[in-house]
């Protein structure tokens, strides 16, 4: 199977997000994850476009957020791209229960490492960021149809 590569740029805002995660679980679906699989697709994509919307445009919606899925047999790739604030310090964001926002949990990073098999995080302060998750798909499954 080829790479299948789609692109989605939207507007920075929240009714926006339910698209994400409507797109990437419709590829899951073709790709015959379970659905456990696309829950924790749906909630990595949840947390890396909010994170853009709140943190990188502090819920600016006249902002673009950027959203490409990269695919084949062997693996799923969801890149998340804002062009914000960026993150100052990326390894502090990522510890558990650290956030810039009171109201949230700071749990966006936890679950994108432990859902997915690799997570990069490539900020630079007041360019953006861009969160680039890869999960492989050959440890789930033996093969695919």
């Amino acid at each position: 199977m080829k790479k299948n590569k789609l692109a989605l740029t939207f507007s920075s805002i929240a009714e926006n997000v339910s698209i994400a995660r409507m797109l990437i679980a419709s590829i899951a679906a073709q790709l015959d994850l379970s659905l456990n699989d696309i829950e924790e697709l749906k909630v990595v994509v949840s947390e890396a476009v909010s994170n853009a919307i709140i943190h990188g445009y502090q819920n600016d919606p006249n902002k673009l957020v950027i959203l490409e899925i990269e695919y084949d047999t062997e693996a799923l790739q969801i890149s998340v791209r804002d062009q914000g604030c960026g993150i100052p310090d990326v390894e502090q964001a990522m510890q558990p229960a650290y956030s810039t926002d009171p109201e949230r949990m700071g749990l966006g990073f936890v679950f994108m490492q432990s859902f997915m098999d690799e997570l990069n995080v490539d900020s630079v302060v007041n360019q953006g960021t861009t969160i680039t998750m890869v999960k492989d798909l050959n440890k789930n499954h033996a093969s695919l149809h």
